[in-house]
Formats: structure tokens, C-alpha cells, sequence
């Protein structure tokens, strides 16, 4: 039986393919990349893109796409944009997807759909992309007609950047992009037009006056700063009135995190002295975070002695989970541009907070000498300068970053905070690589996370991305090994890995180059290789499988009944 064949396209100027209308549609959002895997339903799309202006990046798993496009919002501030085929292709998207929404990361999913006729037949590789999806998405769309391409792709372009960001996915079916002779609509461009809150003045005097009386003040911060573009303003209030700050695991990098003042990420695996500070403050002015439960530990005994501003340019997030004393929702710079800052007697109490963040510094001169991981994170960090961007997998080796490297803005560090997605870090650094060449991209793992989305390095080799990948080997599921070890009687259940593959051998069979670094001694020159080569390069690093992550806070307790090493 001879195949039908493709039907032919139309070749007169004045009408398109739907292929080409997305095609059309991505270039028109200024997309320059494309994340994706190629697939049946999805066919037409690709075999337009070769006309295009795209930059395509072929990775090696679905999951891998979405997890590169978030990473390339994060840094560039702009959706990105993954591309995949219906059935497979499309679940395989979910968790990135996931990990986006809970992030509040811009980004536009693009899914191949079997044609319309077979939709609800159980055709082969058909699902209800639009269905699973529907929890992790701001917004989907189930395209049936080619001519609402280009309206449909401008909305979500700027659905995926208004408001609070978020994915939105739109569902392709093949015969609505192999449809043929369709006049072009408007591509007129539609851009995300940025909600405008009057500044509440009456509010605004009311936190002026509570910051003006509190004599223990902390700056609470997260996301929403980077979220809201705000950083340059939360610097400048920082600074203005000197009050201690501290961040979330998202809003590290907002304030460059050796600045005098700054205490450090608080919660459960946050530093001392940001834990008390917060537990013995009377003002607590949170600004774009939401009181997440790891940030604060048993929530009734959380600052409780303190009143709280809550600015944040989500409404929805004010007072949900802590009453505020004040509420100021909106543009978080325009806000923070409009306090006065003016402290009343609180010298006594910064000098309290820098003697603490003196007196529980963490120390790096552990014995032994095999490899301090913390101590390796930081050296890195610090010889990378203001060009470094870590890319952070889940685990010991996630907090160990948060703690010890240094970051002088936010999309310095990129890390999975909502989900914690194990897998995120490679993806990430192959996205963050390409959305910012000219930086120090740095993807920190560990040997169980690596495994989630190792076929990656064949991406890395394809595109030659001069990523630097720092592998912390310790033969474990460390940060559930030491779960196991402190809360369930060393009962230690599936956490061993000792069958793990010689990581340095794994990664130069796809033509990478690799070395290996367990002896402190050579810390230095590892340090140097890894930032001066000129391509990809990984460093497996073989630690002490009985390190763990110090302090740490016990599921159910407060903040300040931190356990120590």
C-alpha cells in the first residue's frame, strides 16, 4: 500500500501553512531559542522551523527542554519557549511545567496533538495534553483553527509574562498545522501590559511609622523582587535604612550576599543568625516572599512577637499564611521607592546582628583531608566573580550552594524551589549557557540527581556549551540518607548508591572533558581547571558520605531550635 503523501503547501505569497503561522508567530515574539525534541504530531512545526530564523536546540529528553527554557527566563527575564510531540513528548513536559508554575517562570510549551478527527479515539500517541496539564498551567489552549495562530500565540506570550508569571501550553493538533492556504491575520504586536497600582498612601504612611518605632526591624525578601524587577530598589532601601536583611533560597542574590547587613538565607537549613534575627525581631517587613513553610519553620512561633508589612505584587499572597499588619500590594520597586526608610534607635540591635552573623560564621577548616564540599562551593563562587551563574540540582549539595557561594544577583543562582525537581541542573545550565554566553555558568549536582538527566551531556557536546559541571559524589541519597540518620533511627532505606558508574569515565565516552578531585590538597588547581577551560568540563568531586547539611531545623519545630553538627 503506498503512504499518502504530505499535502502539498501553499506557495502564494499572500497565505501560509499553520506550521509557518507558528513559525511566524515565534519569530514576531523576538523567540531566538527553541528547546524540543522532534515527533509525529509535532512534524509539520519542525519541518517549517528550517526556514527559520530559530535556533533550535535538540536535547535528549522532553523533561530536559522545559527544565532549559525555565532556566533561560530565569536569566533572560522572557518566556521561553519548549517544543515537543503529542502522547510521550507532551507527559514528558509535565514536570517542567510543574517546576515553572511553582517558580513563577515565564514560559510557552508547545505540543504536538494527533488531528482533530481522532482526537477522543485513543489514537496512537494520543493524551489529553490540555487535561493534565490544566494544574500547572496560567493558561492553555487547544488550537482548531490555523487562522487563531497568530492571535493565539500573541495571547499567550503575554498571559506567560503578565501578572504573576507562569508556563501556558499550547496544544497543536497536525491537521490544524498541516492546513494549507491560510491568510495570515494580524501579527500586530501584543505586548504584556504591566498592572498599575496606586500607590496606597494611607498604607504607605502607616509603614513608614511602624518602621519608624521598631526598635528589632528585619528585611524579609524573595522571589517577588526579581519577579518584579526590583532589585535596584530593594538595594537602595537596604541601604537607606540599614535595616538586617535577610532572604529566601529564591531571593538570594537580590542583595549581594557579602554585604555588610545581610545575614543570609533564613529557614530550615538557613544560618543562625538570619533564624534569630527574625525569631527575636518586632518588625518584620516581608517583601515579595509568601511565609513558604521551609522558610519558616513552625509558622505560629515564626517572628511572633513582631508586627509585619507584607508588600508583594501578587495580592493574593498578602496575609494568607500571616496576618499583615500593614498591606501594600503592587509594583514592589515602586513601593520600596516610596518608604522613607527612616529607623528610629536601631544601631544597638545591627550591632547585635553583625556580632551574631561574626560569632556563628560558618568555618571551613574541617579535618581530614579529603574534600570540604561548602568550602570547594565557595572557592569556586568566588573565583567565578560577578559572571558567576550556579544551576543547582535537589539535595545537600542545593543547601550547600544557598549557604557558602557567593551571588550578586538573582539570576546568579537558579535553583528548583517550589518542586524540587531532582534533574534540574544540567537542563538548567544548558539554558542559562545559552540566554547569557558571556557568564560563568556552573551546574552543581550530586551523584543521585545527576542521574535524572545525565543523556544531557550529549546536548552539551552537540552545541559545544562551555558549561562547567561540579559533581559532589558521596555514594548516597545524601539529604535523605541524613533524614533517614536523624529522624527515622538510622533506619537507612534505598539511600546507598555505592553501584554507582565512574562519573569521570561516563562523561568524557560523550566527549566531554572530565577529571576527578577527593584529595583537599588539590582544591586549588581543580578550581582553576574548571573555570579556565574553554568547553564543557566536569569535575567529579568524591566527598565524606557521612557529611551532612548543618544547621538544620527539625520538621515541626521553630526556627530557632536549629540542630548543629
Amino acid at each position: 500500500m503506498t503512504p499518502a503523501s504530505p499535502p502539498k503547501l501553499d506557495t502564494r505569497p499572500d497565505t501560509r501553512s499553520g506550521a509557518q503561522l507558528v513559525i511566524d508567530a515565534l519569530e514576531h515574539q523576538g523567540v531566538s531559542h527553541v528547546f524540543g525534541y522532534p515527533g509525529g504530531a509535532i512534524m509539520p512545526v519542525y519541518d517549517a522551523l528550517t526556514a527559520s530564523s530559530l535556533k533550535h536546540i535538540l536535547v535528549r529528553h522532553e523533561q530536559a527542554a522545559a527544565l532549559a527554557a525555565d532556566a533561560w527566563a530565569r536569566v533572560t527575564g522572557r518566556p521561553g519557549v519548549c517544543l515537543a510531540t503529542s502522547g510521550p513528548g507532551a507527559t514528558n513536559l509535565v514536570t517542567g511545567l510543574a517546576n515553572a508554575f511553582m517558580d513563577c517562570v515565564p514560559m510557552v510549551a508547545i505540543t504536538g496533538q494527533v488531528a482533530t478527527p481522532l482526537m477522543g479515539t485513543d489514537a496512537f500517541q494520543e493524551i489529553d495534553t490540555f487535561g493534565i496539564t490544566l494544574p500547572v498551567v496560567k493558561h492553555s489552549w487547544l488550537v482548531r483553527d490555523a487562522a487563531d495562530i497568530p492571535d493565539i500565540f500573541a495571547e499567550a506570550f503575554r498571559f506567560a509574562s503578565s501578572g504573576r508569571p507562569g508556563p501556558v501550553l499550547i496544544d497543536l493538533p497536525k491537521n490544524v498545522t498541516q492546513a494549507n492556504g491560510i491568510s495570515p491575520r494580524s501579527l500586530a504586536c501584543r505586548t504584556a501590559a504591566r498592572a498599575v497600582f496606586p500607590l496606597d498612601a494611607k498604607a504607605l504612611a502607616a509603614a513608614d511609622r511602624l518602621i519608624a518605632s521598631a526598635r528589632r526591624p528585619v528585611l524579609y525578601f524573595g522571589g517577588g523582587i526579581a519577579l518584579g524587577g526590583a532589585e535596584d530598589a530593594l538595594r537602595t532601601f537596604f541601604q537607606r535604612s540599614r535595616i538586617p536583611a535577610v532572604a529566601t533560597l529564591k531571593g538570594l542574590g537580590a542583595l549581594p550576599t557579602d554585604w555588610p547587613g545581610f545575614l543570609g538565607m533564613l529557614g530550615m537549613h538557613g544560618t543562625r543568625a538570619a533564624n534569630m534575627a527574625v525569631h527575636d525581631s518586632d518588625l518584620l517587613i516581608c517583601v515579595g516572599a509568601r511565609f513558604d513553610d521551609r522558610a519558616t519553620g513552625r509558622l505560629d512561633t515564626f517572628a511572633a512577637n513582631a508586627r509585619v508589612i507584607h508588600i508583594d505584587g501578587d495580592a493574593a499572597e498578602i496575609s494568607k499564611l500571616r496576618h499583615a499588619d500593614v498591606a501594600l500590594a503592587g509594583d514592589v520597586a515602586a513601593i520600596l521607592s516610596a518608604l522613607s526608610g527612616q529607623t528610629g534607635g536601631i544601631d544597638g540591635w545591627r550591632r547585635t546582628c553583625e556580632e551574631n552573623a561574626g560569632r556563628w560564621a560558618f568555618r571551613y577548616d574541617a579535618p581530614g583531608s579529603g574534600v570540604y564540599a561548602p568550602a570547594l562551593l565557595k572557592q569556586i563562587s568566588e573565583a567565578a566573580g560577578d559572571k558567576f551563574i550556579a544551576t543547582c540540582d535537589v539535595g545537600q549539595h542545593q543547601m550547600w550552594v544557598a549557604q557558602h557561594c557567593r551571588f550578586s544577583r538573582p539570576q546568579a543562582h537558579l535553583t528548583s524551589a517550589g518542586l524540587g525537581t531532582m534533574g534540574y541542573g544540567l537542563p538548567a545550565g544548558i539554558g542559562a549557557a545559552l540566554a547569557e554566553p558571556d557568564a560563568t555558568v556552573v551546574t552543581i549536582s550530586g551523584d543521585g540527581s545527576i542521574m535524572m538527566n545525565i543523556q544531557e551531556l550529549a546536548t552539551l557536546r552537540r552545541y559545544r556549551i562551555p558549561l562547567k559541571i561540579v559533581l559532589i559524589d558521596n555514594a548516597q541519597l545524601g539529604m535523605v540518607r541524613q533524614w533517614q540518620e536523624l529522624f527515622y533511627e538510622e533506619n537507612f532505606s534505598e539511600v546507598d548508591l555505592w553501584d554507582n558508574p565512574d562519573f569521570a569515565e561516563l562523561a568524557r565516552a560523550f566527549g566531554i572533558e572530565a577529571f576527578t578531585l577527593d584529595r583537599r590538597a588539590d582544591v586549588p588547581g581543580a578550581v582553576e581547571r574548571l573555570l579556565s577551560t574553554r568547553g564543557p568540563v566536569l569535575c567529579h568531586v568524591r566527598i565524606d558520605p557521612r557529611e551532612n547539611v548543618w544547621p538544620l531545623v527539625p520538621p515541626g519545630k521553630a526556627n530557632s531550635d536549629m540542630m548543629e553538627a
